[in-house]
């Protein structure tokens, strides 16, 4: 029978959730150096994640999503369609709109930057035991729901075999 862990408040959750964030990052900016697009600005892997996960969004959405002012959205669209990544194409409900979506550049530099990513998490995931990645896999399961849900998008990226929920 499974050990019943102690009752953890949200504050002392996130505490621990903030320790494993910076080491993710530094997991993740070694697997930045070795990807072949090169680096990619924190920003930009954001927007690009928030853009795929709503397949095609406005920059006022976007803007919300990232909790980011218009003009900062306005500068960062630009970089990532100058840079080939996003393409700006005419809203269909809307005359006055513009959405943005994922180039087939800025979905292969996803790609590419998650599966960097993967390599040095699952080089830390087998030092541990299974019961362990069962109990964490659960977790994370559902937090990124709950964060998916929080920042107002249905679907918190690719799934098993890169599918969606809205694809699957």
């Amino acid at each position: 029978m499974p050990q019943s862990l102690p009752f953890r408040s949200p504050e002392q959750v996130a505490q621990v959730a903030c320790g494993v964030s910076e080491l993710l990052e530094v997991l993740w900016g070694r697997g930045q150096a070795a990807a072949l697009a090169g680096p990619l600005p924190p920003s930009q892997f954001r927007a690009l994640t928030v853009i795929e996960g709503h397949q095609r969004v406005n920059q006022r959405t976007l803007g919300a999503a990232l909790g980011s002012r218009p003009s900062s959205v306005s500068r960062l669209c630009d970089r990532l369609e100058a840079a080939g990544l996003v393409e700006r194409v005419a809203s269909p409900t809307s005359r006055r709109e513009v959405d943005l979506r994922l180039s087939r550049r800025g979905a292969a530099v996803l790609d590419e930057f998650r599966a960097s990513r993967a390599r040095e998490l699952e080089a830390v995931l087998r030092s541990m035991a299974p019961a362990e990645l069962s109990t964490l896999v659960k977790g994370l399961e559902q937090f990124q729901e709950a964060a998916a849900a929080h920042i107002g998008l249905l679907d918190a990226g690719p799934g098993p075999e890169g599918q969606t929920e809205a694809t699957a």
